[in-house]
């Protein structure tokens, strides 16, 4: 049987993926995510084989160590999202940045991902 006491006093937490935008302008790829509440300086951002992985931990704010709740839809814990992006990008000139709870991250496309024009040659 399931102790209600034992889930409380264990300090339950979750995992959650965040959701995510992916798009591109001319010359890079745009990743968004909602991280409201998140101190910036707590997530990690990796770039491997094309792979965008965004992570990091919420953490409690409060003192109080245990509250019986009734309904708790305010998430606190771990959370990973990864996303195969569309190209390939330059990782080493990535950037981040945070606003009003949103982390955006542009990526510039690599040269071989670039649309090329290719003039046609009248004879």
């Amino acid at each position: 049987m399931w102790d209600m006491e034992k889930f409380f006093d264990e300090g339950w937490t979750e995992s959650f993926a965040p959701a995510i935008n992916v798009y591109q302008e001319k010359d890079n790829v745009i990743v968004e995510t909602l991280l409201p509440g998140i101190d910036p300086e707590k997530v990690d951002i990796s770039i491997e084989n094309d792979v965008l992985t965004v992570s990091g931990r919420t953490e409690e704010k409060t003192e109080v160590k245990r509250e019986d709740y009734y309904r708790k839809e305010i998430r606190e814990g771990s959370f990973s999202r990864s996303v195969i992006l569309p190209m390939q990008v330059k990782g080493d000139a990535a950037e981040a940045g945070y606003e009003k709870g949103v982390l955006k991250i542009t990526l510039p496309k690599a040269e071989e991902a670039k649309p090329k024009k290719i003039a046609v040659k009248i004879k």
